[in-house]
């Protein structure tokens, strides 16, 4: 999924996008209140989001104005941020196109859809809503909030409750933060938000529309949705169960209902590509205590010692013969095609990262896991987190499936017994390795 970062220039202002796929149409992606047209894209479930979309459409991505890769500016009217959007079709040689938009998106994509019709071809919005209605001094509460703990991941704890313990991906999305835009660049973005409302354009959008709206929704109520679905005539709406408002809180099933919904919307049909499958041991290694370690050393000594404990971790990786999958904050994960060269990479890499003043957790499980190019997706990996954080400090915690397959191995095993594991059904027999 490579692609270059381009600029197209709306008035005075540069605009960074990207081009995925070679399809037979367009979608242009809107961003909700985060958008980064590289890092954003790293993270595994968006890629695949872009992997299923790029199947069958040609994708454009790109940076709102004063976020990411394009230009800093004061100027955030929606009139002047749909004007990107058109600047960006016109860049990437696109006539019409379906616009996508989640979140804050949502109102943009509308407001683009009623402004251009003849520059779209259908409006797909997910979590969006047509104003923000929170009293003042609730939406002044969310500011100081924003502005407060902006780069901590703090967008975590606000939107996904599912993911709030998730150190490694907190810590990641931490990472978008301050990639995005600064404490005061957010809260500049939130205030101009506040004072859009697009409800008088719903009667005026002519052109199909899909409405996704989680029933629980943490951040955007689903009556935000229904109203929309209310009020747009013919729009077609589709309600996905659960409460995380972030769309890389998505468990991999409802990603592909949601995605199975847009592709059947857009094309007519769906066709969910048969994945490619591969039996691998996945392993999950973080560090113990890493926010509060954090805060110990301050920004520069924790990131020096997040480099060095990497480097320790990739090194014995490669050689017991594995391969890294994703790396988000001091989480890493890697993939080996044997059981017993996994557990022996384990030990090592707790055994070498204690000389750096740090002690890791360590999670295994063998199972058939989802190529999804490079990377690795499916349960198997979900089951490999959730034994990780069952495990204590300086412990290797295995499922029953890594000890029967190494038999014979001489690698021994201490009996933990059930564990019930966080989303996934059924109890798991788990073993730490010695």
């Amino acid at each position: 999924m490579e692609s270059p970062v381009r600029y197209a220039k709306s008035g005075g202002v540069y605009i960074a996008y990207r081009t995925f796929g070679e399809g037979p149409r367009d979608i242009v992606l809107v961003p909700g209140s985060v958008s980064h047209v590289e890092l954003y894209w790293e993270l595994p479930t968006n890629a695949y989001i872009l992997k299923r979309l790029s199947s069958f459409a040609r994708v454009i991505v790109f940076d709102k104005r004063g976020q990411g890769l394009s230009d800093r500016v004061a100027e955030l009217t929606l009139e002047e941020r749909i004007t990107d959007v058109r600047a960006v079709m016109d860049a990437a040689g696109s006539e019409r196109a379906t616009i996508y938009g989640w979140s804050e998106g949502g109102s943009m994509s509308l407001m683009f859809a009623a402004t251009y019709p003849e520059r779209t071809t259908s409006v797909v919005l997910y979590g969006s809503y047509p104003s923000v209605k929170a009293s003042r001094e609730v939406y002044a509460e969310f500011l100081d909030t924003l502005e407060k703990h902006w780069g901590e991941g703090v967008l975590v704890g606000l939107t996904a409750p599912s993911r709030r313990e998730d150190e490694a991906f907190v810590q990641w999305f931490g990472r978008l933060e301050r990639a995005v835009a600064s404490p005061g660049g957010i809260v500049a973005l939130m205030r101009a938000n506040y004072e859009i409302d697009v409800r008088h354009l719903l009667p005026s959008i002519h052109v199909p529309t899909l409405i996704l709206h989680r029933k629980g929704d943490f951040l955007v109520p689903v009556g935000a949705g229904r109203h929309l679905a209310k009020h747009i005539p013919g729009a077609k709406y589709v309600e996905l169960p659960g409460a995380d408002h972030l769309l890389q809180a998505l468990d991999q099933e409802l990603l592909d209902v949601l995605l199975d919904e847009i592709e059947e919307f857009i094309t007519g049909t769906r066709r969910r590509p048969e994945p490619d499958r591969v039996l691998a041991t996945v392993m999950f290694v973080d560090i113990v205590g890493s926010t509060l370690r954090a805060a110990e050393l301050g920004d520069h000594r924790w990131l020096a010692l997040l480099q060095n404990y990497h480097a320790v971790v990739q090194g014995e990786v490669s050689a017991f013969r594995g391969r890294e999958v994703n790396t988000a904050g001091d989480g890493f994960v890697a993939a080996f095609d044997g059981p017993a060269r996994a557990v022996r990479c384990a030990h090592s890499v707790r055994d070498r990262v204690r000389p750096l003043g740090v002690d890791v957790r360590i999670g295994l499980h063998t199972g058939e896991c989802e190529l999804l190019g490079d990377r690795l997706g499916g349960i198997a990996l979900h089951i490999g987190a959730r034994i990780a954080s069952a495990a204590g400090a300086g412990e290797v915690l295995v499922s029953s499936t890594v000890r029967e397959l190494v038999a014979g191995s001489g690698l021994r095993f201490t009996d933990r017994g059930m564990h019930d594991l966080k989303g996934v059904p059924g109890e798991w027999h788990l073993f730490a390795t010695e």
